[in-house]
């Protein structure tokens, strides 16, 4: 994807010091991901870059604002079905870039052959990542009631959200 002030392009080694500065505020402030605040810098590059994963970032200017990754949601019967996650910088948050980011990664997965994307476990107090994805298509197919521990609202409910790609 590249409007004119946003690219969407591949994540390459290089990107490796820019993706840590996205991850770890979003990660350390333990609101969004179930992923321990204090997870090291290496775990936490190892599990977003991860085996099967395609990592994509968005970038303005040249300096890297977004980062989103793909990967197969579950193996056999379930292959055709994508997960993702998504990461913006703070200071880039509310400008779009998480929808360029998302329909990028629409585009990818249906490229890439899945036939839905599902998230697993959206947090529901991530009030904008919801309407996001809602105003994508996507539908709430399942809560998990106080499934995680936000560090200032206590226990709340997860979501699942889903979306056919065909």
């Amino acid at each position: 994807m590249k409007t004119d002030r946003l690219t969407v392009r591949a994540y390459r080694d290089a990107d490796v010091d820019a993706l840590w500065a996205l991850l770890e505020p979003v990660f350390r402030a333990g609101d969004t991901y179930a992923i321990d605040a204090d997870i090291p810098r290496d775990d936490a590059l190892a599990y977003w870059c991860g085996p099967g994963r395609r990592v994509f970032v968005c970038e303005e200017a040249g300096a890297v604002l977004g980062s989103y990754y793909v990967v197969r949601n579950q193996g056999g019967g379930g292959a055709h079905v994508c997960n993702c996650g998504f990461v913006t910088a703070p200071a880039a948050r509310g400008r779009g870039l998480a929808r360029g980011m998302l329909a990028h990664a629409l585009d990818t997965a249906t490229a890439l052959g899945f036939r839905a994307m599902q998230f697993n476990f959206v947090v529901a107090t991530n009030t904008r990542a919801i309407a996001a994805w809602e105003r994508a298509g996507f539908d709430t197919v399942g809560r998990l009631p106080g499934a995680f521990r936000h560090p200032q609202d206590g226990y709340v409910d997860a979501l699942v959200m889903y979306r056919s790609l065909v």
